[in-house]
């Protein structure tokens, strides 16, 4: 089983950036899909990006806007966000999750994912 643990989360102003890291222990990273949720005080848990194994295919939600990018580097079992031009309502917890079967889509729902890392609050200043 894998364990997922989320860093580079802090304060920072709007405008600002922040990368996010996704680091897998336990056992290779690979073939796992893996996505990024984010969930604020009082909300429900949202989507805000997925990656398959590869790389190749990427997800993200409307609301990035071109502002988040996500990647990942398997040789460091590591995936990425790097988030750009912050405004305060991305504001929240922000949780990766990963998935080790099949079908390898870069998956918008958080019932598609079998493991969760403990999150990593970012908060944006106005």
């Amino acid at each position: 089983q894998v364990q997922l643990v989320e860093s580079g989360g802090g304060l920072v102003q709007a405008g600002g950036s922040l990368r996010l890291s996704c680091a897998a222990s336990g056992r290779t990273f690979m073939p796992y899909t893996v996505g990024w949720f984010r969930q604020a005080p009082g909300k429900e848990r949202m989507f805000v990006a997925a990656i398959s194994p590869s790389g190749g295919n990427t997800n993200y939600a409307d609301f990035v806007e071109g502002r988040f990018t996500i990647s990942r580097d398997n040789a460091k079992n590591t995936v990425y966000l790097q988030m750009n031009n912050l405004k305060p309502e991305d504001t929240a917890v922000y949780l990766c999750a990963g998935r080790s079967r099949g079908p390898y889509t870069p998956s918008t729902y958080a019932t598609y994912y079998e493991y969760w890392g403990q999150g990593t609050q970012v908060t944006v200043s106005s």
